[in-house]
């Protein structure tokens, strides 16, 4: 088991449906870091923005995001992880994808898809929730709208660090903000969220506002409306003393 787990949130604008242009801005910025970080997380569709209408940009395994994904993990000797629009057999998903350094894919797909857009008629949702393990630490990733229902975010699986990459907009933010402290006091667990910056092509502001939240609620670290990638580092030890004095998980 790792005692530390370095994260780096890695918050930018996302230019609207342009996967070369975006690709390329995270790459730069990835290679920019030369601190050792085991895991890299993107914005949710981090390839396009949040334009689930446009099937056309879904792709699946074979396809250059996750291959791009899997050189970028091999590079940095980091998991690369995020959402993107992705296609199997005849169903499109809002899927999350975790690639580790070897190249193991790990999947999460949406489950409460946004209706007020129309995710949920263009988009299939996914069954059950995920677990990730890595490097001792089980990590359970959720995809933005989905921190708005406690009740899938219950922590049944212990998980030591809960993942909720968005495209939140900023007349909302201050929702996001507080459901990132909730979700990790009620679950005793870290909360890393990584929401986008910038306008989307219906002229939606985002204004990022990522953050990592202790299991107490503290926020160790806030991205602000910053572009850039905000490396925080979490320790195990704290959270499981923080689990035998408060055992909360134990009258659930």
């Amino acid at each position: 088991m790792q005692s530390n787990l370095c994260l780096a949130l890695v918050q930018t604008n996302l230019i609207w449906k342009d996967k070369k242009a975006n690709l390329s801005n995270i790459e730069n910025m990835i290679l920019s870091i030369s601190d050792t970080v085991d895991i890299f997380i993107l914005p949710e569709m981090f390839t396009t923005a949040f334009c689930v209408e446009d099937i056309s940009l879904a792709e699946d395994e074979n396809e250059y995001t996750v291959q791009w994904m899997k050189q970028m993990a091999e590079k940095k000797q980091a998991v690369i992880c995020g959402s993107i629009l992705f296609k199997e057999n005849e169903n499109y998903f809002n899927r999350f994808l975790s690639v580790a350094p070897d190249g193991n894919i790990q999947t999460y797909d949406k489950f409460h898809l946004f209706s007020l857009v129309g995710e949920s008629t263009l988009l299939t949702k996914g069954k059950q929730k995920s677990l990730i393990q890595y490097k001792g630490w089980k990590i359970q990733p959720f995809i933005c709208y989905d921190i708005r229902f406690p009740a899938w975010c219950q922590n049944d699986d212990n998980a030591d660090l809960q993942i909720y990459v968005a495209n939140w907009p900023q007349k909302r933010i201050h929702h996001w903000k507080l459901l990132l402290q909730s979700r990790a006091i009620e679950n005793q667990c870290y909360v890393a969220g990584v929401n986008r910056l910038g306008d989307d092509f219906y002229k939606n502001a985002h204004n990022g506002q990522s953050a990592v939240v202790d299991f107490s609620g503290l926020v160790l670290a806030a991205c602000e409306d910053r572009d850039g990638i905000k490396i925080v580092t979490i320790n195990k030890e704290n959270l499981e003393k923080h689990r035998i004095r408060y055992p909360f998980w134990k009258d659930r």
